[in-house]
C-alpha cells in the first residue's frame, strides 16, 4: 500500500494507535501493562547488522521473548543493573507509517523512531526503523514481533538504561 492508495478501512490507523500507546508505556514507565502487549511467543529483536532478516543466525543487542522481556524490566526497575541506574527518562516521537502487509489476522507496519533519553544531565537522541508484526486479538492487537533498527547499531553504543 502506498501513500497514494486510500485506506478503505482502519487497519493502519487502529495499528498505528496501538503502536503510539506502547510507545506512551515504555516512556512513561508503565511497564506491566506494556509486557501485556505480547503475544505469548513474541520476539523482541534489536539486531547489530543492518539488513539482517535471520535473527537466530547473527548477533543482536536484544533477542528477547517473554521471559527475557520481564528479566529486562525487572533489572531496570530494581536498580540492580549499572547501564540503568539512574534509568533514564525517555520521550519517542513515531512518524512515517507504512502498512506492509495486512492478511486480516497479522499485520505488519514499519515506522520511524526518535528517541530522546535524558540521563545524567545529558540528552542523546537514537533513531531507529521499527518493524512490528501484529496480531489481531479481538478487537485489538497483540506484539508477535518488534525489530528495532538501529541506524549506528554497526557502531559502539553507550550504555542504555530502557527499552528502546
Amino acid at each position: 500500500m502506498d501513500m497514494m492508495t486510500p485506506v478503505k478501512d482502519t487497519a493502519l490507523l487502529d495499528a498505528m494507535a496501538f503502536v503510539w500507546l506502547e510507545a506512551d508505556r515504555l516512556d512513561h514507565r508503565e511497564f506491566d501493562d506494556w509486557l501485556t502487549m505480547w503475544s505469548e511467543d513474541a520476539k523482541y529483536i534489536v539486531p547489530i547488522e543492518p539488513g539482517v532478516t535471520d535473527f537466530e543466525a547473527h548477533l543482536n543487542y536484544a533477542y528477547d521473548d517473554a521471559e527475557m522481556r520481564a528479566k529486562r524490566v525487572e533489572r531496570m526497575m530494581g536498580g540492580d543493573s549499572v547501564s540503568a541506574s539512574p534509568l533514564a527518562k525517555t520521550v519517542r516521537a513515531l512518524s512515517r507509517f507504512r502498512l506492509l502487509s495486512d492478511d486480516g489476522r497479522i499485520l505488519e507496519l514499519r515506522c520511524m523512531q526518535s528517541l530522546t533519553e535524558y540521563r545524567r544531565e545529558r540528552i542523546k537522541t537514537h533513531v531507529a526503523d521499527l518493524e512490528f508484526t501484529l496480531i489481531r486479538e479481538g478487537s485489538g492487537f497483540k506484539l508477535a514481533q518488534k525489530v528495532v533498527r538501529l541506524i549506528n547499531a554497526d557502531h559502539t553504543l553507550s550504555g542504555i538504561s530502557y527499552i528502546l
